[in-house]
């Protein structure tokens, strides 16, 4: 079975017996079956990343972090999550029978929460963290600080702050290089501090392909930090006072990777793209109805990104196009359960409304 390890001359040099896979990796790569023929898009691409053990890309972090945890012989692991981060760490330290601490954002959904709880890692809501910059700020300062007095690195996934662990991440880029034998044009990449971003331009780097790729930066509009600035021709990443998004997961108002997801984005020849909530939520469910993809809402930015791309014109109808699916629907039930009627929900028939109902189905 492959795994990310298959790529390991790119990955950090860990001892074999130090590496620590759930299965993580290898994801499919399908072919759209509706939205590529609704927007005259013959060969447009999902990444199901909705598909790693613990139903994000953030496992393919977690692997290569926890590895070195492992390696270090490291006896805890000390870490911040809006969920899938903490969820994937959870379950590779579980695996490496290490101790596992979580600092969760303000209002990450429940049942992230519960599925970290449940792999056995011990979770810390703080106040106004992932929603305000002050307060986000200084809790990575004091961890980054705690976690250096103890030579581990900090696993957040950005490369600020956890390089060995992005570089788990980049693995998505040589494996959508393989299966498309290097005919890529476009990648689409959700962002909320912009490491996964980072990670797909620079992982096209890494494997061969520069200048071949443009990799695109699609935020929601409540969290405008890279995007904006970067479809603008700013160089810089803007830091926010506060993210007005629901979309979990992209809550970063700080900048972290953002000004080096713009310099690495534009010399690929990608752009930004901003979306609003509403629409990501349709897209979701368009998703689900029509080409049978259940994902969180972060994970059908990408292609909400592709569907506003479309009507700028800067792509061809045969370009090989790659959206990014990044978790699985399951992560963030809430956001479905209110996209469900009531009546759908609720009602109940008796034997003969059943039969009757039969009778409507041709």
């Amino acid at each position: 079975m492959k795994t990310i390890w298959h790529y390991n001359k790119f990955l950090p040099a860990f001892d074999e017996s130090s590496r620590i896979t759930i299965g993580e990796g290898q994801t499919p790569l399908i072919r759209s079956r509706y939205v590529g023929p609704l927007l005259g898009l013959a060969n447009l691409f999902f990444k199901l990343e909705n598909l790693n053990p613990t139903g994000s890309y953030k496992d393919r972090f977690a692997a290569a972090f926890v590895s070195s945890l492992v390696q270090k012989k490291s006896s805890f692991c000390l870490a911040t999550s809006s969920g899938n981060t903490g969820a994937a760490l959870a379950a590779y330290c579980a695996a490496a029978q290490i101790e596992c601490f979580i600092i969760v954002v303000d209002g990450a959904p429940e049942a992230k929460l519960q599925q970290m709880q449940f792999y056995g890692g011990k979770t810390i809501m703080v106040e106004g963290f992932g929603l305000n910059t002050s307060i986000t700020n200084n809790v990575f300062e004091t961890l980054e600080k705690y976690t250096k007095t103890r030579n581990v690195s900090l696993p957040i996934s950005a490369y600020l702050y956890c390089t060995e662990g992005m570089l788990g991440v980049q693995t998505i880029a040589y494996e959508i290089l393989d299966e498309l034998n290097g005919k890529i044009k476009h990648v689409f990449s959700p962002a909320g501090g912009g490491g996964l971003t980072l990670a797909m331009a620079k992982g096209m780097i890494a494997y061969g392909s520069k200048g071949d790729c443009k990799v695109h930066c699609v935020q929601p509009a409540g969290n405008n930090t890279i995007a904006g600035a970067l479809a603008s021709g700013s160089e810089r990443a803007t830091e926010i006072t506060h993210s007005v998004t629901q979309i979990s997961g992209l809550q970063v108002p700080g900048i972290l990777d953002g000004t080096n997801t713009i310099r690495f984005c534009r010399e690929s020849g990608g752009t930004g793209v901003l979306v609003n909530d509403e629409s990501v939520f349709e897209t979701q469910r368009l998703l689900a109805q029509k080409e049978g993809i259940f994902c969180e809402p972060a994970g059908a930015v990408s292609v909400q990104g592709v569907i506003e791309a479309v009507k700028k014109g800067f792509m061809g109808a045969n370009d090989n196009i790659v959206c990014l699916i990044t978790g699985s629907g399951f992560k963030d039930m809430n956001i479905v359960s209110r996209a469900i009627s009531p009546l759908a929900k609720e009602k109940k028939y008796n034997v003969n409304q059943f039969l009757d109902f039969l009778a409507t189905i041709e």
